[in-house]
Order: structure tokens, then C-alpha cells, then sequence
């Protein structure tokens, strides 16, 4: 797994284009989003109080975007956490390999965007915090 830490984890600006008829953030492969996006997915209708998430990845890079609301996103690499709330459009936060994620805190109606640089891989994914914890640190 990538020797990764919540610090190679920031917030990314995406182009906002400004029009009295509404606003529009554009996305490109590359260009605002550091990885070629592989698949997109979006969550909504979160129960309050539910989280998502919970789990980890080996390879995969994503950019988190609250396209719609707000939600929290704690990242945490087995030392260090940091919580990130999204709440704009126009940004979407870069989650790098090696880092467990979990989303929660969604406002009524939110929807999560997430660009991905893979496509659905089971194999990709660890979904239990002390096999992340073993992964991580006995390699």
C-alpha cells in the first residue's frame, strides 16, 4: 500500500464560470483533476445521521465533490485524522492510496460526487480498520 498521509490530501479549486443565468464548474480529465477519471458515482438521500465510507484503498485516487449541500469527509492514515466539510460546488477534495475515509454529517438533500481513477475493483478496497492498520505499517 502507498506510504501515503492525510497530508498529501488537500482541497482542489475547481473552474467556476460566473453568469447572471447560473454558475458552471467545469471538469476535466488532467487538467482539474490531477488523475484520468475511470468512473463517477454519486451518493444521495443519506439518512440523517448515517455515514458512508468506511473503508480505504490500495491504488485508487478520488476527488471528493459536495455537488449539491454539505458532509464531512474524515480522513485518517493511522496516525493523524483530519476532517474536511465540503459545502461548495466549485471544490472537490483529492484523496490520495492509503488513506481510510469516512463521510457523515450529510445536510437534507446533499449529494456527494466522486470522480475515481479506476474503475469498481473489489480487490482495490480494505474495508476493515485493522487489516488498513497491518497494511499500512507492517509493510
Amino acid at each position: 500500500m502507498k506510504k501515503t498521509t492525510v497530508y498529501d490530501c488537500s482541497i482542489i479549486e475547481l473552474d467556476k464560470h460566473h453568469h447572471v443565468k447560473g454558475n458552471i464548474t467545469v471538469v476535466e480529465n488532467g487538467k482539474t483533476v490531477p488523475f484520468q477519471v475511470r468512473r463517477s458515482y454519486y451518493l444521495y438521500d443519506v439518512p440523517g445521521g448515517e455515514s458512508r465510507g468506511g473503508h480505504a484503498h490500495k491504488d485508487l485516487k478520488q476527488l471528493i465533490i459536495a455537488a449539491s449541500g454539505s458532509f464531512d469527509v474524515t480522513l485518517d492514515d493511522g496516525k493523524i485524522k483530519r476532517t474536511f466539510k465540503l459545502n461548495r460546488p466549485y471544490q472537490g477534495l483529492l484523496v490520495v492510496p492509503g488513506i481510510w475515509r469516512e463521510l457523515d454529517d450529510f445536510s437534507s438533500g446533499s449529494v456527494c460526487l466522486v470522480l475515481a481513477s479506476m474503475k469498481y475493483e473489489e480487490n482495490d478496497y480494505i474495508r476493515d480498520y485493522n487489516e488498513f492498520l497491518k497494511l499500512k505499517f507492517d509493510e
